[in-house]
């Protein structure tokens, strides 16, 4: 151990104490202790309470005492067997004190957005390191198709911070829904500073996001204000996301209200709700049932997690026969009235499918009826409920199967086509023109005219 020049010493301290954000205080007492366990090498000694050492703050200089004598010995003196303890020690503490502070640090920004650069990959997680800390983004926290090469700036949320053994892991996201809430208090002022709240969210990450906002001030529009204008808010975090769609709609305390906003941008007839069930009958015109929809059910899917409700979509055609059906079952039923089952309708019960799953004793309740004939309703309606079951099902082979014969007739006149005279005839064919109508083209204004 040299002669260290103290004024030296105190500015390596600062600098650590700066670089590695540890406070000055904990640094010196680290000192003090490696100083300790260099004494106690070099006397060969085990007794803890043997040696104690003062380094004063201002000064630097050491001073350590032995049973509580001063120890007229200078550091430089216990070998270098004691130095290489005094050093061990110091990395130690100081390696302890690094992890502390970077655990007391992140677990204080947990739901912060945090910039990091990408470093590798290491089993489908991304390395990204932040500030002086090296962090991980699982493979579920990553947006799907999403890459990222080394050097490249990563923007993230800091999920979770953990205490494991010898280790800190901090866990990244950009798939969690708060990240779309963070860079939405970024973007938009009014948001950050809590003039407009999102009230609830949706997120299927990489594809499509359902926000809807509301104003504490009715001069603020909540929805204007988060697009931007021509719509330079929203375009910033669509691009931070790579292209995932935002959808922002319009709070409302009303369910009807709400659905019908969170369904855009299709266009909602009519919506029934069964408070009972937490179902949502939703009817929508058949030029906007896929659009409802959405691609692989998407649409509907979000809008369903962002209200709350079990999202049914129908058209008017299935929506009229579900209640004809229902109000023809229960009328069956000696002493069920046409008043009684208008109530069932109005609570959102528009099939035989809602009466079944509500149950015997919400009839009770609601009809003024006794249970006996409450159990009546619901079992009828149940064994009426697998009869149409049964048949939608054998409704959705037949189209299945017509859809499969169509694509394969239009496979085969497309393999026998190839002149103009083919695929004249292939129009007829579709078209149903025979050998004896004039052309197809007059087959297809008789169509459109009829």
């Amino acid at each position: 151990m040299a002669q260290m020049n103290t004024a030296e010493m105190l500015r390596i301290l600062d600098s650590i104490a700066r670089d590695r954000n540890i406070d000055r205080s904990v640094l010196i007492r680290d000192l003090e202790l490696a100083m300790v366990s260099a004494a106690k090498k070099h006397f060969n000694t085990l007794d803890a309470e043997e040696f104690a050492c003062t380094l004063d703050p201002v000064t630097g200089s050491i001073s350590m005492t032995r049973h509580g004598a001063p120890l007229d010995m200078p550091p430089a003196a216990f070998g270098r067997i004691a130095a290489q303890t005094f050093k061990q020690v110091m990395i130690q503490k100081f390696r302890d004190d690094e992890r502390s502070s970077i655990f007391e640090e992140f677990t204080k920004r947990v739901g912060e957005i945090a910039v990091g650069t990408a470093q590798r990959y290491e089993g489908g997680s991304l390395v990204v390191t932040i500030d002086r800390a090296e962090a991980f983004m699982p493979r579920s926290e990553q947006i799907p198709g999403e890459q990222f090469n080394a050097g490249d700036r990563v923007r993230c949320l800091i999920l979770d911070v953990r205490d494991v053994g010898n280790q800190i892991k901090i866990v990244l996201s950009r798939s969690h829904p708060d990240f779309i809430k963070r860079l939405f208090e970024v973007e938009v002022p009014e948001v950050a500073e809590r003039i407009i709240e999102i009230k609830a969210m949706a997120r299927e990450a990489g594809y499509r996001t359902k926000l809807a906002v509301s104003s504490i001030d009715n001069k603020v529009d909540a929805v204007g204000a988060c697009v931007g204008v021509k719509g330079s808010r929203i375009k910033n975090i669509v691009d931070e996301l790579n292209g995932e769609k935002i959808d922002i709609v319009r709070w409302n305390e009303s369910s009807q209200v709400l659905i019908q906003n969170s369904l855009k941008p299709a266009e909602v007839a009519e919506i029934s709700l069964c408070f009972e069930l937490g179902r949502a009958t939703v009817v929508v015109r058949d030029d906007q049932l896929s659009l409802a929809i959405g691609k692989r059910g998407q649409n509907v899917r979000l809008a369903a997690r962002l209200t709350g409700w079990d999202i049914d979509i129908l058209t008017p055609e299935e929506f009229t026969k579900g209640v004809e059906t229902m109000y023809q079952t229960v009328q069956e039923i000696e002493g069920i009235t046409e008043q009684m089952a208008d109530k069932l309708a109005a609570l959102g019960m528009v099939s035989v499918f809602d009466i079944e799953e509500v149950g015997a004793e919400v009839l009770v309740t609601e009809l003024e009826i006794d249970e006996a004939k409450a159990n009546h309703i619901v079992e009828t309606c149940a064994a009426k409920a697998k009869v149409v079951a049964e048949q939608q099902q054998k409704d959705k082979e037949e189209k299945e199967r017509k859809a499969r014969e169509d694509a394969a007739a239009a496979a085969k006149l497309l393999a026998e086509g190839g002149t103009a005279a083919s695929g004249e005839s292939a129009a007829d064919a579709i078209l149903g023109a025979g050998p004896g109508t004039t052309s197809g083209d007059a087959r297809a204004a008789d169509i459109l005219g009829s």
